[in-house]
């Protein structure tokens, strides 16, 4: 194991170092590559380590996907902490002291979400800004609870965005509540975008058309009547004739 290139992390890629040719990262033959679903067996240990003695080629095998793993949760630590668990042998040890460390009490930041959430609203924003603002907030608050999930789950989150938009929006925010059944958060941002672009190729028509009505109206305005000044005093006639 110790002989073995310590692979480290690049971008999004893992980088091994070899003195032969490059070897594919994505090509299973590679002695690092990891399944997607191995990864949380050598987090949580799972996957036990196999006898050295009795099944070589397994532990073999372990070994060097534990090492890769190992890497990836060292890499991706600052320096002073990767310091702390850069000599545990296995992943799950680094992982365990990480986990014992840092996994406070998740209450007061799942609070902050839950009161970010209901207090953001669209104002100024386009739709898809604050779709995008209300759903980075819900996916960090489904990491802190995972058992929150399904049918309820997403009708929260439609009513979460419906109570957020503008008060324009109320005509077809009725609509959607009508629904039965009710649309996904999804499917509401999707009609409410429309909605949306709907407005702003209305109001550019609007506006193009009063600016051609405002031209029109000058040019087709009368010219407007002169009078001349006369130096004879008001109510006198010339009686001549």
């Amino acid at each position: 194991m110790a002989n073995d290139p310590t692979p480290s992390v690049t971008g999004k890629e893992i980088a091994v170092p070899s003195t032969s040719a490059d070897i594919s990262k994505t090509n299973i033959s590679n002695p690092y590559f990891t399944h997607h679903s191995d990864h949380p067996g050598f987090v949580n240990g799972s996957i036990t380590v196999p006898f050295e003695k009795t099944d070589p080629e397994d532990y073999a095998a372990w070994s060097r996907c534990n090492d890769t793993v190992h890497s990836w949760i060292v890499n991706a630590l600052s320096p002073k902490i990767s310091d702390s668990v850069i000599y545990y042998s296995t992943a799950h040890e680094v992982w365990e002291d990480l986990r014992e460390r840092f996994s406070q009490s998740n209450a007061p930041r799942i609070f902050e979400i839950q009161r970010d959430i209901a207090y953001l609203r669209q104002e100024q924003l386009y739709v898809s800004t604050f779709y995008t603002k209300l759903k980075g907030l819900w996916d960090e608050l489904a990491s802190y609870n995972d058992a929150v999930l399904g049918a309820q789950q997403d009708q929260q989150k439609m009513m979460q965005f419906l109570m957020g938009l503008n008060d324009t929006y109320s005509a077809i925010r009725g609509q959607i509540l009508l629904m039965n059944p009710l649309p996904s958060v999804r499917q509401a941002y999707s009609s409410v975008s429309q909605e949306e672009k709907q407005r702003l190729l209305t109001s550019t028509h609007t506006a193009s058309d009063s600016g051609g009505s405002a031209a029109m109206a000058v040019r087709s305005k009368p010219a407007p009547i002169r009078f001349e000044k006369s130096d004879r005093p008001f109510g006198s006639h010339d009686f001549r004739s």
